[in-house]
């Protein structure tokens, strides 16, 4: 039975979750892209309203106006013109605007930890300072939170009208569905575009505000946050607003109502964290039991990130890696330690490299398997791994590895009939469920140590190990390139309905480098809690999972040797700037995609390999197509996601 006040309590957080839930609908249903992106915006608006109240001393309402009604649409039209333009125009598959909208998000969070750094900030400003009504029974409720309620109630209410009785909304959904036929037609797709970014932006930025004053600022706190809202608006089949206003209400009262169930022991615990993650929990749910409905239109099946042509390249082109890796070797004991990151975070990268770059399945959930490498090494090292007694460091390394390897399996199982976005966001939420249901247990994680293993306890001796481990995973990745394994590998990526026609066991094959990418990602994991000389759960945190995915995308995601530069890159930004500034370069990177097939590396071996090999041919420029060349285009991109989506239900 409902406790009326608890119910209450919980319509407040209910009703922030269903503005977010109503900003990703309306924003997905005026652009055609699930803006990942979403929650990082409203964090900096958020972030942006504490800084003008708090430090230059504005007034609340008239700053909060000019952040939703200037600052957010602003930020919506740039996106729009310089990231998301080129993209639409030439037909780009969801995973590429996948990687865009990530890229958003890593730079937003960039800049938002250069300018007021990680620490949290317990002080947002509050919109509407106002008190509480009482209601049948004694019952109260706080008037911000029928106030919130009420504009969430608004907001669905006027998209609705203009989505479905105006004429600007019938050009909006026929530029989303299909962007060239809306231009043969005579619409202006540009702009009705820049509207709708702009409206998905202003909705952002509202979230962002409303939500700061029930929590701390915390940069990834805060993002996260908003995206475990997106459970909210799958649940909602991304379409409908009053559905996603009902269930986001639903577990903000179930939340609520949670607190006041007690119970004995460690079930105690696993409560307060249901009750804390509810959201998290309809998250994954919602995934798993409607994975079709977060498909980005009819090209949602199509999951391949663009790799570019492969340039001849000349001999001993990889001579430079190996220099590189051993430079630390001659540095001092401090930048040393800084440097034994990166052997740590080039395994996990090249996890990424397995599992998206030569199987083409968009993995955002690295960061958990890492973490519980990482984990099983402490627990292991510590004696408290189901009673066993304590193991050595060195020898933990491999049951550590091999212990994630059938969690990979067990996770790796739902994949099998989901591609895109939903994959996507499947690998995103389980990590999650991890980190909030693990990582930040103090059952699983207290009393833990972890340290440099014996007989490597030095800093060099222990990046002599770190090297090593990381041929090996580099081994691995060759194995599974070549061969008769790496072009099953190749066949699945391109088409799945192909590869199954072909007799490939495509689900077989999706299972098995779950599994192995997960050992991988284990490993450098458990590299980096002993690097770090303890386990921390902020390392392993989610986000720090997207700007992983993020930065070996922008490397090349199917690039071994990318991998290795883009953990150089983040750990030497890292150590010799400021905090925030490897993120935003990530971010930068993975905007500019779009101008960079195949990401940097392989964009510079396309400028860089005639010259070094002295072929001078001249290359084709880029070839621009209009309107019914983008139209045939898409056609073709539609049959082949056509044929994926049947492999895959084969």
């Amino acid at each position: 039975m409902l406790t009326i006040d608890l119910a209450l309590a919980g319509l407040a957080v209910g009703s922030i979750a269903a503005l977010a839930a109503v900003g990703l609908i309306t924003s997905y249903r005026a652009t055609g892209v699930f803006n990942l992106g979403f929650g990082a915006l409203a964090m900096l608006i958020a972030y942006l309203l504490w800084q003008q109240v708090h430090v230059w001393g504005w007034p609340v309402v008239p700053a909060a106006l000019f952040d939703v009604l200037v600052v957010a649409p602003a930020f919506g039209l740039l996106l729009e013109r310089f990231v998301f333009r080129g993209l639409a125009r030439r037909g780009a598959g969801p995973a590429e605007m996948l990687a865009a909208s990530l890229g958003v998000l890593v730079l937003l969070l960039g800049i938002a930890i250069l300018v007021w750094g990680t620490e949290s900030r317990l002080d947002p400003p509050t919109l509407f300072d106002t008190g509480t009504v009482e209601l049948w029974g004694g019952a109260t409720v706080s008037e911000s939170a029928l106030i919130d309620l009420g504009v969430v109630v608004g907001i669905a209410a006027i998209v609705a009208a203009v989505t479905r009785f105006t004429r600007f909304g019938a050009e909006l959904r026929a530029v989303v569905d299909r962007r060239e036929l809306a231009e043969l037609s005579g619409v202006a797709a540009d702009r009705v575009s820049a509207v709708g970014w702009a409206f998905g932006s202003m909705l952002a930025g509202l979230t962002g505000i409303l939500l700061a004053p029930y929590l701390r600022l915390d940069p990834f706190g805060l993002t996260l946050l908003v995206l475990e809202t997106i459970g909210v608006a799958v649940a909602a089949r991304m379409a409908s607003l009053p559905v996603a206003i009902l269930v986001a209400v639903a577990v903000g009262v179930g939340q609520s109502e949670l607190t006041r169930v007690q119970l004995d022991g460690r079930a105690q615990n696993i409560l307060q964290a249901l009750q804390s993650n509810l959201f998290v929990v309809v998250l994954l749910g919602a995934l798993l039991l409607l994975p079709r409905m977060v498909e980005v239109g009819s090209r949602g099946s199509y999951t391949r990130i663009e790799t570019g042509p492969a340039p001849r390249l000349p001999a001993l082109w990889w001579l430079p890696y190996p220099i590189v890796l051993a430079v630390p070797l001659a540095l001092d004991t401090e930048h040393l330690r800084s440097a034994q990151q990166i052997p740590a975070l080039a395994i996990i990268f090249v996890s990424l490299v397995i599992v998206t770059g030569y199987a083409g399945q968009v993995s955002l959930g690295q960061a958990g398997y890492a973490g519980l490498g990482a984990l099983f090494a402490a627990s292991l090292t510590s004696g408290k791994f189901l009673g066993l007694p304590e193991v050595p460091g060195l020898l933990a390394l491999l049951p550590a590895t091999l212990l994630v390897v059938p969690i990979g399996l067990l996770t790796g199982w739902p994949a099998i009939r989901r591609r895109g976005l939903a994959l996507a966001l499947t690998t995103f939420a389980v990590a999650v469920v991890v980190s909030r249901f693990v990582f930040a247990q103090p059952i699983f994680t207290s009393g833990l140590r972890l340290d440099h293993p014996w007989p490597f306890e030095g800093e060099r001796s222990f990046y002599v190990l770190e090297l090593v481990c990381l041929g090996l995973a580099l081994l691995v990745v060759r194995r599974l390139r070549v061969g008769r394994l790496g072009r099953m590998l190749v066949a699945t990526r391109d088409s799945e309905g192909g590869a199954a026609a072909s007799g490939i066991d495509v689900p077989g094959l999706k299972v098995f480098v779950f599994a192995v990418s997960a050992g991988v990602a284990a490993l450098g994991g458990v590299l980096l809690g002993m690097g770090g000389r303890s386990f921390d759960a902020q390392t392993f945190d989610p986000i720090m999972g997207l700007i992983w995915f993020a930065a070996v995308v922008v490397f090349g995601v199917d690039s071994a040797a990318g991998a290795v530069l883009a953990a150089a890159l983040i750990v030497g930004l890292d150590s010799g700037t400021r905090a925030g500034v490897s993120t935003i370069v990530i971010g930068a990177g993975a905007v500019l995609l779009s101008r960079m097939p195949g990401g940097a590396l392989a964009t510079a071996r396309r400028t860089f390999a005639p010259m070094l090999t002295g072929d001078a041919a001249a290359r084709p420029g880029p070839v621009r197509l209009t309107p019914a060349g983008r139209v045939l285009r898409q056609r073709v991109q539609d049959r082949r996601a056509a044929d994926s989506g049947a492999g895959g239900d084969s």
